[in-house]
């Protein structure tokens, strides 16, 4: 209800509602009148009844829904912007890391336990570092890192670095897990990331599941708000960011049949949903 009497396209579409429904009710009134003259109703309680009415049934149908969908034909893609759980959906994932790959969430010093990449490692590998570990570095075999940290400079974690932007496709069974690493694992591991960094990674993102995706489904949290701390960017903007993108790659080159940004529900209040709404149809 906040989103919607609090922001202007909130109230713009209650507006517009309120004004349809009201014509409806008021047309079905007239045509009552019209066809029993005689009838005994007051007009003044049957005025305020009908306007009541009309804000109710508008308001319904204005609320911000959990869910908003597009479908495209120019690519032929479905987009879905859902609050939810990433890790229900059954299909490929895009789970975001930093340039060092750091997995360990022992004493959240890398890698907190409530991020994507936390639930990761615990939801999909029980808490098994070294499974996931092992699944990176054969993922991440054919990359040269661009430098090697030494133990002095980084005190825990992995120490060689990638190129920001490289995307890890892990491999399990019937779909794809797209580590992306969007943001650098400085050695105070204070992770940053700029937002000209964000959209390069998101382009090379999207490559990286036109070749492994087959089409298929991707479900992906709103890339940045989390891991990266991209303090110049709200979650709105960032989850805008990643839609253009992915819009723009598709058109170029097709990416997949169907893309679900899945935004935690702790997170919802953050998202206008009705702006995103319009948003997404001006794309």
């Amino acid at each position: 209800m906040r989103t919607l009497v609090g922001t202007r396209h909130g109230l713009a579409q209650l507006g517009r509602n309120c004004a349809v429904q009201f014509g409806l009710l008021a047309g079905g009134a007239q045509l009552f009148f019209t066809l029993w003259p005689d009838a005994d109703l007051p007009r003044w309680p049957t005025f305020l009844g009908i306007a009541c009415l009309a804000v109710l049934i508008a308001t319904l149908i204005s609320l911000p829904r959990d869910r908003i969908s597009r479908d495209f034909t120019h690519p032929d893609v479905t987009v879905t912007v859902e609050v939810g759980d990433l890790f229900d959906h059954a299909c490929h994932l895009v789970v975001g890391f930093t340039d060092t790959f750091d997995t360990d969430t022992a004493d959240e010093s890398l890698v907190s336990r409530r991020s994507v990449q936390g639930q990761l490692l615990h939801r999909l590998y029980d808490g098994d570092v070294a499974a996931l570990d092992a699944h990176l570095a054969e993922a991440l075999a054919d990359m040269t890192p661009v430098r090697t940290e030494s133990r002095t400079s980084k005190r825990i974690g992995k120490l060689e670095r990638y190129p920001v932007g490289t995307v890890a496709v892990v491999k399990g069974s019937g779909r794809n897990i797209f580590c992306t690493a969007y943001g650098r694992m400085n050695n105070d591991l204070i992770v940053s990331c700029g937002t000209e960094q964000l959209w390069s990674s998101l382009a090379q993102l999207w490559d990286a599941v036109r070749r492994h995706g087959h089409r298929e489904k991707v479900a992906m949290p709103i890339t940045g708000s989390d891991l990266a701390r991209i303090n110049n960017m709200d979650h709105s903007s960032l989850l805008k960011l990643v839609l253009l993108s992915f819009v723009a790659h598709s058109r170029a080159r097709g990416v997949c049949g169907s893309l679900t940004i899945v935004v935690h529900p702790q997170d919802h209040y953050r998202i206008d949903m009705l702006e995103l709404g319009v948003f997404l149809r001006s794309l």
